[in-house]
């Protein structure tokens, strides 16, 4: 049987294990194992099975996910994210559709310490929605704003989808994460935009809140200002060279530590619980990592992905044509694939036909991470829909797909800009000091 065809039958098995609703890392270990013991028999196929898994855990780069989670989780025990909410809802509050922005603009500000776009739309909507509720929101526009805002987790540093993508493609952290900042402030005010055309097209969906005082306005950014200098001092760290990525989410990880003592919410209950829920993430994205690295190797043994490059090498179709279908699969895989199971499954078969192409590996993984977000709120698997749900469970479901619609062709508009306006995305890494 030749590689190829047996390249084709793992990734057959590989689907099937995925549609059996087979955990994503289990499946590729699953389909990489059978398919290095049909390539190259039952010792080196228990090789690989012993030393993979062990390297992986022992990979230094990754540690950055467990520091940043922690730091996101003790940014949500010592009530720094309400205090995100505060500031941004005494600043937009007043605006048409204010309260929906706050939301938007403190996922956003959560983002930057969290890096999952779960943990932001859970945080945010536990906040937002009652608020939401008490002015009389319209629960779309309420339910829709969280779980869009919520998708910015994944996009706005320290992003973990970056980190899996750096690991993936040997591309910097430090790049990628400041690749994102650009396009993760656009997106914010996109989605910011969305909701005050929607208000203005019907206001009944948003009545007006009340002006928040200077007074309270100055006191709100008082609180929150600890929580931004960290984030300042952690992306500025990177971007200057003072310190590497992993560096810089252990001092995050540290001084968010350091603030929730000094506000009295440093509790034994409550570290227990930053650690369970940043080991549960950590477990997670590891067991996805090993099962990537398990299934990988093999198929670029069996030298799939370099035929399918040189296939689309050889079609008489400009570059962009190309980069436009692949964003297009990478959308319709959206609707019923996770985004890191996406990322994992496809990098390494769509990022030699990338690189051969001339694009910019850093501006690609951003464009991608976008595309990402897309599937985070697209029907019928969108993640953030899912947990919004859980938070406000008298809300249908289908009222909450319909809220999340307008944001969702909000990222369509930035996927476009990034793809017509490459230094969105790469202005940043390219003044960043080695």
């Amino acid at each position: 049987m030749s590689p190829s065809l047996i390249g084709v039958l793992a990734l057959a098995c590989l689907f099937l294990l995925i549609f059996l609703r087979v955990p994503i890392g289990i499946a590729l270990s699953v389909a990489g194992v059978l398919g290095y013991w049909s390539l190259s028999g039952l010792d080196v196929t228990l090789r690989v099975l012993g030393s993979i898994p062990f390297e992986t855990a022992y990979n230094y780069p990754l540690s950055i996910i467990t520091l940043f989670v922690l730091m996101g989780n003790l940014a949500m025990v010592s009530g720094m994210s309400r205090d995100l909410y505060t500031l941004a809802r005494s600043l937009v509050g007043h605006w048409p559709g204010g309260l929906a922005s706050a939301t938007v603009v403190g996922c956003a500000g959560f983002a930057a310490v969290s890096g999952s776009s779960l943990a932001s739309a859970v945080t945010m909507g536990r906040v937002a929605l009652p608020e939401m509720k008490r002015y009389g929101y319209s629960a779309r526009l309420a339910t829709g704003s969280v779980a869009a805002g919520g998708t910015l987790g994944i996009l706005i540093p320290p992003s973990t989808g970056f980190i899996i993508y750096a690991v993936l493609t040997e591309v910097s952290i430090g790049k990628l994460f400041l690749s994102g900042i650009i396009p993760g402030i656009i997106l914010t005010l996109l989605f910011m935009v969305t909701i005050a055309i929607m208000v203005r097209r019907n206001p009944k969906l948003a009545p007006p809140a009340e002006r928040q005082q200077w007074d309270e306005r100055r006191r709100s950014l008082w609180r929150a200002t600890p929580l931004m200098v960290i984030v300042v001092i952690v992306l500025g760290g990177i971007y200057t060279g003072w310190f590497t990525p992993v560096e810089a989410a252990s001092i995050g990880a540290m001084l968010t530590l350091g603030l929730t003592i000094a506000r009295g919410k440093f509790t034994w209950e409550a570290m227990v619980g930053c650690v369970l829920d940043t080991i549960k993430t950590f477990a997670f994205v590891y067991l996805i990592i090993i099962g990537a690295f398990l299934f990988n190797p093999f198929l670029a043994l069996t030298q799939l992905p370099g035929d399918l490059a040189a296939f689309i090498g050889g079609l008489e179709f400009h570059r962009v044509y190309i980069l436009l279908l692949i964003v297009l699969v990478y959308i319709i895989l959206g609707t019923f694939l996770e985004g890191f199971s996406m990322l994992v499954l496809t990098i390494p078969i769509v990022f030699p036909m990338i690189t051969d192409m001339g694009y910019d590996p850093v501006w690609f993984g951003t464009l991608i991470v976008v595309v990402l977000e897309m599937s985070l709120i697209s029907p019928p698997l969108g993640l953030n829909v899912f947990v919004v749900k859980g938070i406000a469970p008298g809300v249908p479901m289908s009222e909450i797909f319909r809220g999340v619609l307008p944001f969702w062709l909000a990222m369509i508009v930035v996927t476009g800009l990034l793809i017509l306006f490459p230094d969105l995305a790469l202005f940043l890494p390219d003044t960043m000091k080695n």
